[in-house]
């Protein structure tokens, strides 16, 4: 078997959004691969028809929102149209040309059938129609260089710049119809907010929730209404919060919310929200489950995953999934509160559809990327739809990791893994590598990784962990780190490398490495500030300043309230919790990785370290990424994607010894 190498990133596939079928006897699915010659992302449509797999899409692009109608006929996906824009386009499942539907100017967000399959709602965000507005779209008819004659941004509100987007200008989503056999197009729902429309339901009923708030800087929810035809919207009364997905039973009786809440900020568990249409009541049905409803995982292999939480397979019962000590499982619910664990076990499901006899999965587990499953709901049993990657996993060495739990200084008990390195042999010392997760409401899993597995290939042991602050665990555990970023974490996560150093002597606590991005970013800087216990350590898209973070991150204004516990006049607490304030101890060699286009946790925060440890004549290096943004390592150019792989690999190698027997 071969070792794993950085480059397998153009040999690993991604196979993921099952939708079932609407005959129930299959399902269509993606698969995604990352295209050297083109350094850019592929995604193919394939069909299951119950027995074999057929490929339906053969473009070199990038596809996105599948979805069939309920009667047959021809699906939809979103794709980039003549002008580069997201288009809504139609595709014969059995074969046939596609037909692009939608022109719009500013491209389409998501779309979805009615009920009865003769419309289709669709979702497009555009400026307001003000006179500025009207005369930006006459100017943009008569002058297309944009780099010829520049024009500046005028920004009136907070919420003005996005990672991944840039800055934004003032637009605000609408939804829309196109009628399938008269091609009519209605605006259904407009104005300075944001609309989104969940789900359709018999007799023209569709649910709907808009954001349209006095104070918009300030607002983080969403009301969520019902209308009937031509009547007016009435309001499903809920808590505060963002809906994540909405859907109504088949026979339109019951609508199920996958709900986020703001009892805990950003740290709240999502839940399910099971609503009587009939008696207009409603019942949380896994708020004593106390796992969060989703997918929350941290990785860098799964491509163009879309969350579906929930799904309906008859008029009583559902599927959904939770994210559950280090797992993300399938469980199964009814209208009368019952609910169940269907499928568990040490796996990452990180895609699911379903019907009234089967489910199915796409699942990765440490030593497999994934794969997409059929689940047969009567006898419980799971049989392999793909085999995509069964070559790439058969012929790598690669490491399946040990599970550890150990108890922290206050006796909470932390979860997470050990790797070996993939050479290891019984009496040799190895040096080893502890890799922190960002969000830091995230969490590591039952998943393939392929970092992991790089370093591991380059005879590092490799230690990840869930520190409190992470999800899959209790709403009180992943609480527990806001207000307390550099303690009670901090404690945790020193705790596993003391923890694992002592019960394996065949790791060489002479030559320990750390890193971690984003939020694991800050967490590194913070330790190296802190201990010197770490010989190397690689710090990514970092935070190193509270106080300049939250001015210039796209969410840094809220943010920091939330996980700070800060206000904008608590320069003290923001600087007590910022690692660039330990500057002065910090002796560990420090690489610094952070892309240019960095909105979330902007380069100046990478800029900071270095110019303060430079000063200070510390050991430190400053690589940057151009044309990358906050998501470089799981959806950056594949280039620098290797590129940054490269760097991070080569400073330990640079700094720790790989001793022998």
């Amino acid at each position: 078997m071969s070792k794993v190498e950085i480059k397998d990133i153009f040999e690993i596939k991604s196979v993921s959004t099952p939708t079932v079928l609407p005959d129930g006897e299959g399902a269509t699915y993606s698969v995604t691969y990352l295209d050297e010659e083109s350094n850019d992302y592929v995604t193919n449509l394939f069909k299951f028809d119950g027995k074999e797999s057929t490929q339906i899409s053969y473009s070199k692009e990038r596809i996105s929102n599948v979805v069939h109608p309920p009667n047959g006929g021809r699906s939809l996906f979103i794709a980039k149209g003549a002008h580069g824009k997201p288009q809504i386009f139609l595709i014969g499942l059995n074969g046939g040309e596609r037909e692009q539907l939608t022109r719009e100017k500013d491209g389409v967000n998501s779309a979805l059938f009615s009920k009865d399959g003769g419309k289709i709602y669709y979702h497009v965000s555009s400026e307001p129609l003000t006179e500025d507005a009207l005369n930006d779209q006459e100017k943009a008819g008569e002058q297309d260089d944009k780099e010829k004659f520049p024009e500046p941004v005028i920004i009136d509100r907070m919420k003005y710049k996005s990672d991944s987007v840039g800055l934004l200008k003032e637009k605000y989503q609408s939804v829309k119809s196109v009628d399938l056999e008269t091609k009519e197009e209605i605006t259904l729902f407009s104005g300075k907010e944001n609309y989104t429309l969940h789900a359709g339901a018999g007799g023209d009923m569709i649910i709907f929730s808009s954001d349209e708030s006095v104070e918009r800087d300030f607002n983080f929810s969403e009301k969520l209404f019902i209308k009937k035809g031509s009547g007016n919207s009435e309001e499903i009364v809920k808590g505060e919060g963002y809906v994540i997905k909405a859907d109504v039973s088949p026979d339109d009786r019951y609508l199920l919310m996958t709900h986020i809440g703001r009892e805990f900020e950003n740290a709240t568990h999502a839940q399910i929200i099971l609503h009587d249409l009939e008696k207009g009541s409603s019942v949380s049905l896994t708020e004593e489950l106390d796992k969060p409803v989703g997918d929350y995982v941290a990785g860098d292999t799964q491509q163009s995953v879309e969350m579906n939480p929930t799904v309906w397979i008859s008029n009583t019962d559902f599927l959904f999934l939770v994210s559950e000590y280090g797992s993300v499982n399938l469980y199964a619910g009814n209208v009368n509160g019952g609910i169940r664990p269907l499928f568990q076990g040490a796996h990452h499901i990180y895609g699911m559809d379903a019907c009234k006899d089967y489910a199915y999965l796409t699942i990765s587990t440490p030593a497999h990327p994934g794969e997409l499953y059929q689940f047969d709901l009567k006898n419980e049993e799971l049989k392999p739809v793909t085999a995509v990657n069964a070559k790439y996993a058969g012929e790598k060495n690669l490491v399946v990791p040990e599970p550890v739990e150990y108890k922290s200084f206050d006796d909470t008990t932390v979860h997470g893994w050990l790797m070996k390195p993939a050479d290891y042999e019984a009496g040799g010392k190895y040096p080893m590598v502890t890799n922190i997760h960002g969000g830091p409401h995230a969490f590591y899993a039952n998943t393939y990784f392929h970092e992991m597995q790089v370093l591991a290939a380059k005879g590092y042991a490799v230690l990840y962990v869930n520190p409190r602050g992470s999800h899959s665990y209790s709403q009180q555990f992943v609480d527990a780190v806001r207000g307390d970023y550099g303690n009670g974490d901090y404690k945790d996560i020193m705790a596993g490398v003391d923890y694992v150093t002592e019960k394996y002597g065949w790791i060489d606590t002479d030559n320990l490495g750390v890193t971690g991005g984003s939020y694991g970013g800050f967490m590194t800087n913070w330790i190296v500030g802190h201990t010197d216990k770490f010989k190397a350590a690689v710090t990514q898209r970092s935070i190193s300043n509270w106080v300049s973070f939250r001015g210039v991150s796209d969410i840094g204004y809220y943010f920091s309230d939330w996980q700070i516990k800060a206000d904008f006049n608590d320069i003290e607490t923001m600087w007590h919790h910022s690692p660039i304030k330990y500057v002065d101890k910090m002796d560990t060699p420090l690489l610094i990785l952070h892309s240019e286009q960095d909105y979330r946790c902007p380069v100046e925060q990478g800029e900071q370290l270095f110019i303060a440890l430079k000063y200070k004549k510390k050991e430190t290096r400053f690589v940057r990424f151009p044309s990358a943004d906050h998501n470089l390592s799981r959806t950056g150019r594949p280039s620098l994607r290797i590129e940054r792989l490269e760097h991070l690999t080569s400073w330990f190698d640079e700094h720790l010894e790989h001793k022998t027997r």
